[in-house]
């Protein structure tokens, strides 16, 4: 389980109705040493099929987590989809939540290991639904594995990168923890370990400040590595998929100058701008800091309606699907 969080490091210290009820069944996938499982709602005949990537730390399925995270997004989201008569599938990640057995330690992952999973998802859910392709949806860190997932994974349509970032997770770790004035007196500690990791060395925490023993925790400090080396702009550039970069204007989390790494990279991308949005994929009308942190917690809030009629258009208009 990688405890890491897009926001972690910013915070150091310091539905109109109710809908009818949705189809739903487990799906599992082979893991590495056991099944991963998740959640599928079956398309309408005819009808597109989305694999939600889950983004980072020990995110479940409906994209809650016990960091703080109740919000339900991604089941709300597939909820949604479904109401147009879109399937998803919604899954936990290797060594979480019902996915435990397929791995002994979570922790120990890489985004191949991701991406290896990927595929195996796309092979259950074509058996399940006899479905030619699926569509990608990745969420935050779930962006980077959809778009590694796309340079080799066959059968997908395309990819559906939601808040996303542009750059290197060194480079949004420096700006989230400079965000903060209250972590300047941690800034050169901070810099050193990221410089450090950004090698492929492993950092000995025992003198840092215990903010950061807790950021750069030992146990996920390899998927850390593994991470930095990733470069979000870079795999949009190589992707030949149909892609839509999709950015919320009140996301504390994710900001403009990533969506817009993105778009530079990738300029055949569809763009949606949704400027109430924010990283739980709720609409914050006045963007309020209050409101926006409290939505993180609450599920009665439904997803952006923009979110979800630009993913359903954009996956009925766009199919590029992969051999």
């Amino acid at each position: 389980m990688t405890v890491l969080h897009w926001l972690s490091a910013g915070v150091l210290l310091a539905s109109v109705g109710a809908a009818p009820a949705v189809a739903q069944e487990t799906l599992v996938a082979p893991g590495p040493q056991g099944d991963l499982a998740g959640t599928l709602i079956a398309p309408a005949e005819g009808q597109p099929l989305v694999l939600i990537i889950p983004g980072s730390g020990p995110t479940d399925r409906d994209g809650n987590n016990p960091l703080g995270v109740t919000a339900a997004p991604y089941r709300l989201l597939a909820d949604a989809l479904a109401e147009r008569g879109i399937g998803t599938l919604r899954i936990d990640k290797r060594g979480m939540f019902a996915s435990k057995a397929a791995v002994a330690d979570a922790n120990a992952v890489t985004i191949a290991d991701y991406v290896t999973d990927t595929a195996s998802w796309v092979g259950a859910a074509r058996t399940a639904t006899g479905a030619e392709c699926l569509w990608l949806l990745g969420h935050s860190e779930g962006g980077i594995v959809a778009l590694a997932a796309a340079q080799e994974v066959p059968h997908l349509c395309g990819i559906i990168l939601v808040a996303v970032p542009g750059c290197p997770l060194a480079t949004v770790l420096r700006e989230q923890l400079r965000a903060n004035p209250a972590n300047a007196p941690l800034l050169d500690e901070a810099d050193a370990a990221i410089a450090t990791l950004e090698t492929g060395e492993r950092v000995d925490v025992t003198p840092l400040h215990p903010a950061l023993q807790s950021l750069f925790a030992p146990a996920v400090q390899g998927f850390l590595i593994d991470l930095m080396a990733q470069d979000p702009a870079a795999l949009a550039k190589q992707t030949d998929l149909p892609i839509l970069i999709v950015h919320g204007g009140t996301d504390l989390q994710v900001t403009a100058t990533d969506a817009q790494m993105l778009r530079t990279a990738a300029p055949q991308a569809k763009y949606l701008e949704i400027p109430a949005m924010n990283h739980v994929l709720k609409d914050i009308p006045d963007g309020a800091a209050a409101a926006n942190r409290a939505s993180y917690g609450d599920p009665s809030i439904p997803v952006s309606r923009a979110l979800v009629a630009g993913v359903a258009d954009f996956v009925t208009r766009d199919r590029g699907a992969s051999e």
